[in-house]
């Protein structure tokens, strides 16, 4: 069992490139279970998937699936609506338990927010929030969707942006429930538009500066 931290957690990055959802989702699980038991670190896993949409647990979130096509369409344990996942998107998973003092998981939704805003700055894109819903937003248009799940205060699923996805997939599907014009990309907001690997790296970089110092305990 892992002791109980007195200092900032060690945490570790995994990228695994271009990889099927399913694949990824059962990593994720054993990797959650492991957490939970202390037999593993702290985990951010990163990932470009295959073309997937995944169905979160709201409510009637499945009627936003309207013509899938060839893709797959996968019900999922986080919360939210219906995304799409697939080539030119980056997806983080951090599995990560949280502190005593950081049981609360709007704060951890807010703090993955902020991590998306620290990495699109890197490349003069100002994000911005929307007190209605979850996510970053770009002069009114979603870039990156968040959605999570926890069990025993050990988190799962978490973020999924937008770089140069092919954005007609999104027109199959009402994507977190709106329209899908209303989704962006950075593609469309820099003149040279960075790989999924190098948002990767900068994902990990504003990922782990901000868990280093909100993980650590209290003085």
């Amino acid at each position: 069992m892992l002791e109980p931290p007195t200092s900032p957690r060690p945490l570790r990055v995994e990228w695994l490139g271009r990889r099927p959802y399913l694949e990824v989702q059962e990593e994720m699980k054993a990797l959650l279970l492991r957490r939970i038991a202390g037999d593993a670190p702290d985990t951010l896993l990163l990932v470009e998937h295959q073309p997937t949409f995944t169905v979160g647990r709201r409510r009637g979130a499945m009627a936003s699936v309207k013509n899938p096509g060839e893709v797959p369409v996968v019900e999922v344990a986080r919360g939210g609506d219906v995304t799409f996942h697939g080539p030119g998107q980056l997806t983080a998973y951090p599995i990560c338990a949280l502190p005593p003092h950081r049981h609360d998981l709007h704060a951890w939704m807010h703090g993955l927010e902020g991590v998306v805003d620290g990495v699109l700055a890197r490349w003069d894109i100002k994000g911005e929030r929307d007190e209605r819903n979850t996510g970053v937003w770009v002069d009114g248009k979603k870039i990156a969707a968040v959605g999570i799940a926890c069990k025993r205060w050990v988190t799962w699923h978490g973020v999924a942006l937008n770089i140069k996805v092919n954005l007609d997939y999104y027109g199959r599907i009402d994507p977190c429930g709106m329209d899908s014009s209303l989704v962006t990309r950075m593609a469309d907001h820099v003149s040279r538009c960075p790989t999924v690997r190098d948002t990767a790296r900068a994902f990990s970089t504003e990922f782990r500066r901000w868990w280093m110092d909100w993980s650590k305990p209290p003085p």
